[in-house]
C-alpha cells in the first residue's frame, strides 16, 4: 500500500496568542510587498524595525538590571554592591508594598508588610543609606515607582545633591506609568486624573531640570502578566504614552523637547517569535507614530528605547529548577529583538523575592548569552527570515487594531476610568487559565510531564522582624531629630501649590529635604485630590 502524502491540512492548527494564525512554511511570496527601505530599514535609520542603534550590541551589548530590593535600606545596600561586584552595570529598585501606597512603616496598614516584597523607604534617610557608597553619577538607576513616584524620584535627586552631583548629571529611570498600573497592578492611591497630572510634572521637570533621566518607562509588562495578548501589550502600551505626550504637549513643551527620554517595559513569555515579532513591530510602529502623529524631527524622538526580559507569568510554582531554562530561552529572546536593556526574572519567583543566588544566576545567564553564544556579533540576525518579517507586519496590523479600539472607547483614560480595559483582560486571564488546566496549553511541569513527589529547594525570604524593629526605630529617630517646622512649611507650600495646579516637584523635592514621610507627603496629596475608586469589573 503507498503512504499517505502528509498535506498541511493534516496538521495541526497553530493560532498565536493575538490571534494570528501561522502557516508551516513561509515562502518568498509571503513577504513580497515589503519594502526594505520603507518597512525594515538598515539598524539605526527610520523605522528602526532592526534595531535603533547601528551597531547594537557589536558595539554596546545591553545593559544589565536585575531586580533588587528588600528589608531594611541596609539589606538592599548589600544586595546592590554584591551585583555590581559581579559584572551588573545599572540597578534596579524594588520597593516595598506600604512604600508603593504612600503608607510609612509605622502606619497599621503596613503591619506585616514592611520590607517583605521590596524595599522600605519612609524618608530621605533611608535612600541616603540604601545608596551608601554607590556612585549615582556613574550607575543608572532604574526606580521601580508609580503612585508615589514623584517623592521617591525627588528623594534619589537630594540624595544626589548630597553626593556632590548635579541634577544635570542624574541618570535614572522612574517606572512612573500610573496607568498601566491601575490597569495591570493595583498599587494606585489617587483619582486618574491627578493621577497623570503627577506623571506628567516629572515628565516636564525632569525635561527642563535633569535632561539624562528617562522620567516614565510605560509598562506593557504588567499589562501582559494581567491577561494582556502581545499585540494588546504593545497597544496598550502606546496609547498610554500617547496620553502623556498630549498631556505635556498642552503644557507647552515640543515633542522633540521631552519623548527623547521616554522609555518602554515590555514582557517577554510565551512563542518566542511572536515576542521578537512584537518587539520588531513595535519599534517600527511608535517610529512613525512619533514621526508622522506628532511631527517630530529628532530621530531620538522616534526610538523606541526598552527593557525586556523575563516574564514572571511565564514560571512555575511546579519543578522551580524549569524556570532557569525558560529565563536562558527569555534573555535569548530579548537579545534578538534588540532590548536595550534586560532584566531576568529570577527561577524562585513564583515563590518569593529573589535570593542572591538566584540573582546571581540570572546575571551569570545574562553574562554567558552575552559573552559564549555569538547572539551579540551581527545585528538583527532574525531580520530577512521569511516568517519573521511577515509575522512583524502581522503583528503591527494586530496593534494598531487594539489602540483604535482604545480611541473608540474615547481615549486611554475614559477607558481606565471606565474599567474597560481592566474587564476584558481579566476574562483574558481567566480563560488562559481553564486552558492551561485542561491542557489545551502546555505548560512543562504543570499539565504535562509532571512529577508528584518532587522536593522543591527553595530559599524562602520570610518577614524579618528585626528589620521591621530596626525601620520603625529609625522612623522614630528621624521624626525626633528633623525641624519639624520646617516640614509642616514645606508641606503647606505643597498644598498649596496643588490648588494653583502648579508643578508639584520643587515643593516635593523641599519636604524631601527636610525629611519629610513618604506617608505625610502622600497624605496632603490625598486631602487635595481624593482616591481612586475601582470601576465594576465583569
Amino acid at each position: 500500500m503507498a503512504k499517505k502524502e502528509i498535506t498541511e491540512k493534516d496538521l495541526r492548527k497553530v493560532v498565536l496568542e493575538s490571534g494570528i494564525e501561522v502557516k508551516p512554511i513561509y515562502r518568498p511570496e509571503d513577504i513580497k510587498d515589503l519594502d526594505y527601505e520603507r518597512d525594515i530599514g538598515n539598524p539605526g535609520e527610520f523605522p528602526f524595525t532592526r534595531g535603533i542603534h547601528k551597531f547594537m550590541y557589536r558595539y554596546r551589548p545591553w545593559t544589565m538590571r536585575q531586580y533588587s530590593g528588600f528589608g531594611t535600606p541596609e539589606d538592599t545596600n548589600s544586595r546592590f554592591k554584591f551585583l555590581i561586584e559581579n559584572g551588573q552595570n545599572a540597578l534596579n529598585v524594588a520597593f516595598d508594598l506600604p512604600t508603593q501606597n504612600g503608607l510609612d512603616s509605622d502606619n497599621p496598614l503596613a503591619k506585616w508588610e514592611v520590607g517583605r516584597v521590596g524595599m522600605a523607604v519612609d524618608t530621605l534617610k533611608d535612600m541616603e543609606i540604601a545608596f551608601d557608597g554607590i556612585p549615582i553619577d556613574k550607575i543608572s538607576t532604574s526606580l521601580t515607582i508609580n503612585a508615589t513616584a514623584p517623592i521617591i524620584l525627588a528623594m534619589y535627586f537630594v540624595v544626589a545633591e548630597k553626593q556632590g552631583v548635579d541634577l544635570k548629571d542624574v541618570r535614572a529611570t522612574p517606572q512612573n506609568d500610573i496607568l498601566k498600573e491601575i490597569i495591570g497592578r493595583g498599587a494606585w492611591i489617587f483619582p486618574v486624573e491627578p493621577s497623570v497630572k503627577l506623571v506628567c510634572d516629572i515628565i516636564e521637570f525632569c525635561a527642563r531640570n535633569a535632561p539624562k533621566v528617562y522620567p516614565v518607562s510605560v509598562c506593557g509588562y504588567h499589562i501582559r502578566e494581567s491577561g494582556a495578548t502581545p499585540a494588546q501589550e504593545m497597544g496598550y502600551a502606546f496609547s498610554i504614552a500617547e496620553t502623556y505626550i498630549d498631556k505635556v504637549l498642552e503644557r507647552g513643551l515640543k515633542v522633540d523637547e521631552f519623548v527623547p527620554r521616554f522609555s518602554f517595559n515590555f514582557d517577554i513569555f510565551g512563542n518566542m517569535f511572536e515576542q521578537i515579532a512584537k518587539l520588531r513591530a513595535g519599534r517600527r510602529l511608535w517610529a512613525r507614530i512619533i514621526r508622522d502623529k506628532y511631527g517630530a524631527k529628532n530621530s531620538a524622538s522616534m526610538k523606541m528605547k526598552m527593557i525586556a526580559g523575563g516574564g514572571g507569568a511565564g514560571l512555575t510554582f511546579e519543578q522551580p529548577e524549569n524556570n532557569i531554562v525558560r529565563g536562558a530561552y527569555y534573555a535569548l529572546v530579548s537579545a534578538l529583538s534588540g532590548t536595550q536593556t534586560m532584566a531576568l526574572c529570577t527561577f524562585d519567583e513564583a515563590y518569593t523575592i529573589p535570593s542572591a543566588k538566584a540573582s546571581l544566576l540570572a546575571l551569570r545567564t545574562m553574562q554567558i548569552l552575552m559573552e559564549e553564544t555569538g547572539v551579540c556579533d551581527t545585528v538583527d540576525p532574525l531580520g530577512g527570515s521569511y516568517y519573521i518579517e511577515w509575522l512583524t507586519n502581522e503583528m503591527e496590523k494586530k496593534i494598531i487594531e487594539v489602540m483604535e479600539e482604545v480611541e473608540s472607547w474615547g481615549g486611554m483614560i475614559n477607558a481606565v476610568e471606565r474599567g474597560y480595559i481592566q474587564s476584558k483582560i481579566a476574562r483574558q486571564a481567566y480563560e488562559m487559565e481553564k486552558k492551561i488546566q485542561s491542557g489545551e496549553i502546555v505548560k512543562v511541569g504543570v499539565n504535562k510531564y509532571r512529577m508528584e513527589e518532587e522536593e522543591k529547594e527553595i530559599e524562602l525570604y520570610d518577614l524579618d522582624m528585626t528589620a521591621v524593629k530596626t525601620q520603625l526605630e529609625r522612623l522614630k529617630e528621624v521624626k525626633n531629630e528633623r525641624n519639624n517646622l520646617k516640614v509642616k512649611e514645606s508641606l503647606e507650600e505643597l498644598k498649596k501649590a496643588i490648588k494653583r495646579d502648579e508643578n508639584l516637584m520643587p515643593y516635593i523635592i523641599e519636604a524631601v529635604r527636610h525629611y519629610a514621610t513618604v506617608g505625610e507627603i502622600t497624605q496632603v496629596l490625598k486631602d487635595e485630590y481624593g482616591v481612586f475608586k475601582e470601576p465594576p469589573i465583569f
